[in-house]
């Protein structure tokens, strides 16, 4: 019982250990020439159902309220400042998209975007927030996962 017990908490450590060292924080992230961010952020593949849930949550990604995405339909008050997301996953490539996640003034210099994987270098509103990203690294994969499905 003991024995088993030590080695439920050994492997829980080893696993939090091997997420955490994997994880790539936001001051690391490698841009391309482009704002493209060509690997993983994590190392574990995004959830695009997870991915949804955090597009369309106002206290998160809340990406609809600049962005038309045709797949919510059963959502209210989509935006328009943005591009259209259908088809988002046939025209940027899965870089491209990380990259935009990240942050978008790597690409579109003067972009309204959020930086959605940044923890400096900003002005934050409220001081609870000061040296956080919005998104955390799996959910940038996690939505980046979901956008990569809207290909019309």
């Amino acid at each position: 019982m003991k024995n088993s017990m030590l080695l439920t908490v050994c492997a829980s450590v080893a696993t939090f250990a091997t997420v955490a060292i994997g994880e790539v924080a936001p001051s690391e992230v490698m841009y391309t020439e482009t704002g493209a961010v060509e690997g993983s952020l994590t190392g574990v593949a995004g959830d695009a159902a997870n991915g949804a849930m955090v597009f369309q949550n106002r206290k998160k990604g809340n990406c609809l309220a600049c962005h038309a995405n045709s797949d919510m339909l059963d959502q209210l008050f989509h935006g328009e400042i943005g591009p259209s997301l259908d088809g988002a996953g046939s025209r940027w490539s899965e870089a491209e998209l990380r990259g935009l996640l990240t942050n978008a003034k790597n690409t579109f210099d003067g972009t309204m975007m959020p930086a959605f994987y940044v923890d400096s270098g900003y002005t934050r509103v409220l001081p609870k927030f000061e040296g956080k990203s919005n998104l955390s690294a799996q959910e940038v994969e996690d939505v980046l996962a979901y956008i990569q499905t809207l290909t019309e």
